[in-house]
């Protein structure tokens, strides 16, 4: 039996054949492809933002951090469930994340628990696009005007997702996306940051590449930290096939989200996600109560590998890590995050997917419910 996976980047020959010609051209670093990537993701997030491409998101964000003066001393409020990343950039920086608990349902942050963990020491905060389900984000700006903090949205999930009728990083402010392989479109390892600030725009220029700028004769000076952060012109090639196909990859993602809703067992035990219009269906996380089935979850992986279908598992509460109890936090501090942790499953989705696989998923879900009845 052929298994399905959960993700899978879809590349055809016009990928193969941009590689081809940058590789072909001599110039295989960063160049004018990533220029080209980076004019052609402005145009279509809109409303006069600029791009700056990254090696991933994770540098981006970073990157967005340091050019805020972000470092030891300060906090940047984050959520206790997503990904390692979205914490672990505010600790590279010096700073501490200090953690908050998600809504049980959408699995965003909320201003009201933003608010709640406001002190002296903040300078920012990091809400999640999770899954691509946009993050409530006019009440979050509200709060963090009112005390003048940065907002950095993570999007690393979120390119074509859209909130009050706008893509996610048209507002100006720093928005971070990620092109990884598994994402919507993928530049086979990438990131961005959009944001209409000229002044910020030219600062993560200088430390995506070792702090370097040019004058108008082309002397070289380095006036501050920069790291390694750059785009390869290979990978940016790949993107810009990628972003001509995204419109169709989210529409076959919607669709695909259609039917597991249409078609998923109703059950006590599990649980769907939020949805929404905007929503592009990066992911489709179900949580499965599995002590009201009295099943453990590696049962459940392996009930569904036996059957060819590959689940991913979609965050563990990051504030559980050892490197963040090191920090002080402990089981029980944020319930919702790691109730989350415990049940997710993250269902097969991907463009290449057809509607019979969706089925192949629901079928399997309606045997396992009635084997645990």
């Amino acid at each position: 039996m052929k298994t399905l996976p959960f993700s899978r980047p879809t590349i055809s020959g016009q990928e193969i054949e941009a590689v081809r010609q940058v590789l072909e051209s001599g110039w295989i670093t960063t160049g004018p492809k990533v220029t080209e990537l980076e004019q052609a993701l402005a145009a279509y997030i809109g409303h006069g933002v600029g791009v700056r491409l990254f090696n991933s998101a994770t540098s981006a964000m970073e990157a967005v951090l340091l050019a805020h003066d972000i470092g030891p001393g300060d906090e940047v409020i984050v959520p206790a469930m997503s990904f390692a990343a979205t914490a672990n950039v505010v600790l590279r920086t010096g700073a501490r994340p200090v953690f908050v608990d998600v809504d049980g349902h959408s699995r965003n942050l909320t201003s009201e628990a933003v608010a709640a963990a406001l002190g002296e020491k903040t300078r920012g905060l990091i809400p999640v696009h999770f899954a691509g389900l946009a993050a409530e984000i006019q009440s979050l700006y509200e709060l963090a005007g009112r005390h003048g903090l940065l907002v950095l949205e993570d999007a690393a999930q979120a390119i074509g997702t859209s909130f009050g009728g706008r893509r996610i990083g048209s507002w100006g402010n720093p928005v971070a996306f990620s092109f990884h392989p598994n994402k919507n479109m993928t530049t086979i390892e990438g990131g961005a940051v959009a944001t209409s600030d000229e002044a910020l725009m030219r600062r993560l220029e200088r430390i995506r590449f070792h702090g370097m700028e040019k004058d108008a004769a082309g002397a070289v000076s380095v006036n501050e930290w920069g790291g390694k952060m750059n785009l390869p012109d290979v990978c940016a090639a790949v993107g810009l096939q990628q972003l001509k196909k995204l419109e169709g990859f989210n529409r076959q993602r919607r669709a695909l989200a259609k039917r597991y809703f249409d078609k998923l067992p109703c059950h006590p035990a599990l649980h769907l996600p939020a949805a929404d219009e905007g929503h592009n269906w990066h992911m489709f996380c179900i949580c499965l109560d599995c002590a009201k089935m009295a099943i453990p979850m590696p049962r459940v992986k392996a009930f569904f590998q036996s059957l060819g279908i590959s689940l991913g598992m979609h965050y563990p509460a990051i504030h559980l890590f050892p490197l963040y109890r090191r920090l002080g936090y402990k089981p029980g501090d944020f319930p919702n995050a790691e109730r989350i942790g415990e049940q997710t499953l993250t269902l097969p989705l991907f463009p290449a997917m057809s509607l019979e696989d969706v089925h192949r998923v629901c079928d399997a879900f309606e045997l396992l419910l009635v084997q645990h009845a």
